[in-house]
């Protein structure tokens, strides 16, 4: 019977994405689609899973990968403040993400202390626990699915729900080392956070040459995250933390080796695709809603639980009005609402130390499976991209030109946040009235373009007609954690190097002469661009692929595609020559050509 269960669950892991996909289920979680096959598998229903060492095993192993998972989800650029914002500080996405927290804990106090007065539920302490978490794992697809991730309302809100993942995190640890006997030693748990800093600091360039050295058989980044998850793991044991911390931990070490986007994706796929369901439907396997239903003090608990899920996030919308519409800000507080992930691990913890009894327990995960649905379904319905949430992409230009004045006035106000600089006076006269943004520096260098805030950018282009410059320009940007810099260099058969040392740092180089002979050959080889140059009505575009939806689908599956011209697919360095039937993958830049108000289109749907 035992192996019949371990197959079933896997076949149930199998077959609930396909089902979802099959009746377009979008808008519930995966993770509560999954508990609920759990419960219909387990003994609420037909009774047909049991409990194994295996599976409880495999289980053990799913929430100690999903809260890996979950540590690694943790931007920590997110909370470096926005020095171009501060005339307004109370309105950056990290203010508002504390201030919104903060309500969710007084929130969570006062409904945990109402409980305990009127006696449904006597423990305060683990009430605002469980009432003061916000399911990370769920709101950061929620939120990439409208594609505001990167952006300040999405910013805020993945702040917020942070938050609301490791503040509770470290009192659950607390809670546990309280009520397990192991309060004397709760110093100990400072072990944890000095071993983390002290694998980064070691690790850290290692990391760096394991991803230069790791082929397909020996895969030495997924190697590494499970020594630390397990190592991690072990140190918040011997300390009397509990495993998960230490696994969740591990994630948080993990993203700040800055691991490559391929291993992020592989550890995903490993967690989600094999281990971490099981971890869900076994929670739906030991869950018993008959015994839950049978209970009057139960079937009362349910929805008072719900209601105090629901209450604790709410008020957050008073918080999000700074910056949000009313609708939007509403939208935010119901996402809050979500919670599951930490909730699951910490009725498990609660139950090992029988602070909590079963009955208590299982009210708290079906209550918890309701706001997990109501969040994400609340949000979808109410949010609308505002036009803060249309601007795409940071880009500073430096060097005011014949080259970068015509490319500044052509690219979509829509989509990029543009400012140029020169330290030129005579071109600064020349194209002042014709850039909105350009600025004059005297002298463009390190500290001026600190104080101009120009590093605070998601892309910064070189082009003066020095080389050199450029090319030590571009240097400075690198170093000051731009993510992508441009640089304009010479010939690159002058013998120098340059070309070679820039790219080497990442810098992206290109040669003005060399453009144009790209596009002559492109004009050679695809003959439809000449007629594209010579008509007005079309326009040259680029666009990456972000938008999760289109990722796996074949070309022809973009919204007027047929009314544009798709001439090339960059991929991982290489150019594709795409039809109709090309698999999109995330991260695709296309090249395309066709008229304005369609183009632009296709680019706010790819991102």
């Amino acid at each position: 019977m035992g192996k019949i269960s371990f197959i079933i669950v896997m076949f149930a892991a199998l077959i609930i994405p396909i089902v979802m996909a099959r009746f377009k289920i979008t808008n519930v979680p995966t993770a509560v689609a999954e508990i609920i096959t759990g419960i219909i598998l387990g003994k609420s229903v037909f009774n047909i899973v049991i409990q194994t060492e295996s599976l409880q095993m495999m289980s053990t192993l799913g929430v100690m990968m999903l809260m890996f998972l979950s540590g690694m989800e943790i931007n920590f650029d997110l909370f470096k403040k926005d020095p171009t914002k501060k005339k307004d500080k109370g309105s950056s996405p990290l203010n508002i993400a504390v201030t919104a927290f903060v309500v969710v804990l007084i929130c969570s106090v006062v409904l945990a202390g109402v409980l305990q007065v009127t006696g449904l539920f006597p423990d305060m302490l683990f009430a605002v626990l469980l009432f003061s978490t916000i399911a990370l794992g769920v709101v950061i697809p929620t939120l990439k699915e409208k594609d505001i991730l990167n952006q300040p309302a999405g910013q805020t809100l993945m702040l917020t729900a942070v938050l609301g993942e490791v503040v509770p995190m470290m009192a659950l640890t607390i809670y546990a080392s309280v009520n397990g006997g192991n309060a004397g030693r709760l110093w100990l748990i400072v072990l944890l956070f000095v071993a983390a800093i002290f694998l980064l600091r070691r690790f850290k360039k290692p990391f760096i040459w394991f991803n230069q050295i790791s082929k397909a058989t020996t895969q030495l980044d997924i190697r590494l995250a499970f020594f630390l998850i397990f190592t991690l793991v072990a140190v918040a044991d011997d300390v009397g933390a509990e495993n998960i911390l230490g696994a969740f931990l591990a994630g948080m070490v993990m993203k700040l080796l800055e691991p490559a986007e391929a291993t992020e994706k592989k550890l995903t796929s490993i967690g989600y695709g094999f281990l971490i369901p099981f971890f869900f439907i076994m929670t739906g396997v030991k869950l018993d809603l008959r015994s839950l239903f049978a209970d009057p003090h139960g079937l009362t608990l349910i929805p008072v639980l719900v209601l105090c899920f629901i209450l604790a996030k709410l008020p957050t919308l008073f918080v999000f009005r700074r910056s949000f519409t009313k609708k939007n800000a509403f939208a935010g507080g119901f996402l809050m609402v979500t919670t599951i992930t930490l909730v699951l691990p910490a009725l498990q913890v609660a139950q090992n130390l029988h602070t909590i009894t079963a009955l208590q327990s299982d009210a708290f995960v079906l209550a918890a499976l309701i706001a997990c649905v109501l969040g994400p379904i609340g949000f979808n319905s109410l949010y609308h991209l505002s036009d803060a949430d249309r601007v795409k992409e940071r880009v500073v230009i430096l060097g005011a030109n014949v080259a970068t004045i015509p490319v500044t006035r052509q690219l979509s106000k829509n989509w990029y946040d543009i400012r140029v600089a020169t330290d030129l006076k005579d071109n600064y006269q020349t194209y002042r009235n014709k850039v909105a943004n350009l600025t004059f520096l005297p002298k463009i260098d390190v500290d001026s373009l600190k104080k101009g805030h120009y590093f605070d950018t998601d892309l910064m282009v070189v082009a003066f007609e020095d080389s050199d410059k450029n090319a030590r320009l571009a240097q400075i940007a690198k170093d000051q954690g731009v993510n992508r810099v441009i640089a304009a260099q010479g010939n690159p058969d002058q013998g120098n190097g340059q070309f070679d040392k820039l790219r080497a740092q990442g810098i992206e180089v290109y040669n003005p002469f060399n453009v144009n002979i790209s596009v002559l050959r492109t004009m050679i080889e695809t003959p439809v661009v000449l007629n594209m140059l010579r008509n007005t009505e079309d326009e040259f575009f680029t666009a990456t692929v972000r938008a999760a939806k289109y990722v796996g689908q074949p070309l022809a599956a973009l919204p007027s595609v047929n009314k544009v011209t798709v001439s090339k697919i960059f991929r991982h360095g290489q150019t594709i020559s795409p039809d109709e039937g090309t698999v999109l993958e995330e991260g695709d830049q296309l090249f395309f050509a066709g008229p304005r108000n369609i183009a632009e289109k296709l680019q706010s749907a790819l991102k």
